[in-house]
């Protein structure tokens, strides 16, 4: 198939995880038979120093003309004045809301090899498979803001119409996992919270098949440091989702190894790892790429519907996480290009045995 992709690398890490991901779909270009073109654009800091405005109309035209947008990571020290008129999340949030990606997953596994660097005990991170589904455009990151020498506020704000696309888009994922949803709020407090548990409840009767079960934010904070392996798909609005999915990266064992996947209602959507850009690691060839390529793994799935592909992709990862090399904020010493060259290698290997066993399988036919 054909496929434009357009690329935003961003600031710090987020060029190097970036080329390591655009690697990786160009070596599965090359082994299924696909044509990907890339376009890359600038976005964040690096964009605000050559134009002043972190999302380029430029930018901003060419992600919504491709079919998928793989982005680094935007920000950094350079622009971290929280009173500047311009930062460069204003372009990651603006392009967003662009895109119409309501629907963020965040899929977390714990790596069996891995496990030994999670701050919890190794029990308890046992069948740890959770996707998180956070509310990516609405909420306090997109209400009304005042300020004044005295005050400020920040406007929650939910509609029906928000609430109920979100989570459908969690209760249908359910349906292909373990069809267990967790929808966590506030509701014993926040009215916009209150909105959110009515709404959830009333879809809940469309899918009688799935367990749906309410969680309040604070407690659930705890419980998926205590009982992580209990939860399936957890559903949440944009502030609370932000927080937990960044807790819950502490049970893999680093920031580095998780995917994102921001989907709206077409098939087009924004990929990103969740780390951040790491300024005390740019530019040093050390950024854990892993992040970045399974993101690449869900442009491919959701995106594309190339499963088989995305799942390949999956494995050549899975291999290296199993056998080394591991870069260093997993307790190794490799740099991004080793272990950019170790999963291209392991996708290599299992490209060439599966074409193998296609060629005897049609031979034997």
């Amino acid at each position: 198939m054909k496929a434009h992709i357009v690329t935003l690398p961003g600031d710090g890490v987020g060029p190097e995880v970036t080329a390591a991901a655009v690697a990786v779909l160009d070596a599965v270009a090359a082994h299924f038979d696909h044509d990907f073109r890339f376009e890359e654009h600038p976005i964040g800091g690096c964009a605000i120093d050559a134009s002043g405005d972190p999302l380029p109309p430029a930018s901003l035209a060419a992600c919504k003309a491709a079919d998928a947008v793989l982005l680094g990571a935007v920000g950094g020290p350079r622009w971290s004045d929280p009173n500047a008129r311009v930062r460069p999340e204003q372009g990651l949030l603006a392009l967003r809301a662009a895109l119409g990606v309501y629907a963020n997953l965040r899929p977390l596994q714990v790596h069996p090899a891995l496990a030994a660097l999670s701050p919890l005990k190794n029990e308890k991170l046992k069948h740890v498979d959770v996707l998180f589904v956070r509310e990516l455009t609405g909420g306090a990151y997109f209400g009304a803001k005042t300020r004044t020498s005295d005050s400020a506020s920040d406007e929650c704000r939910y509609t029906v119409a928000e609430v109920e696309r979100v989570v459908r888009r969690a209760f249908e994922l359910a349906r292909g996992r373990r069809r267990h949803v967790t929808s966590v709020d506030k509701a014993n407090v926040l009215e916009t919270s209150r909105l959110w548990r009515s709404t959830v409840q009333r879809i809940a009767a469309d899918y009688p098949d799935v367990k749906v079960e309410h969680q309040l934010v604070d407690s659930m904070a705890m419980l998926l440091l205590t009982q992580p392996s209990r939860y399936d798909v957890v559903v949440t609005e944009n502030l609370f989702g932000d927080i937990l999915t960044d807790e819950a990266a502490a049970l893999a064992g680093s920031l580095g190894l998780l995917p994102s996947a921001s989907l709206g209602d077409g098939r087009s959507g924004l990929y990103e790892p969740i780390h951040g850009s790491a300024p005390d690691i740019a530019g040093q060839g050390v950024a854990n790429p892993v992040g970045a390529i399974l993101s690449a793994a869900l442009l491919l799935r959701h995106s594309l519907s190339l499963e088989r592909e995305a799942l390949a992709v999956e494995a050549a990862v899975d291999r290296v996480l199993s056998h080394g090399p591991h870069s260093r904020d997993i307790g190794g010493n490799a740099g991004t290009a080793q272990v950019r060259d170790a999963v291209l290698a392991a996708l290599e290997e299992d490209a060439c045995a599966s074409v193998t066993f296609l060629r005897w399988s049609r031979a034997c036919g």
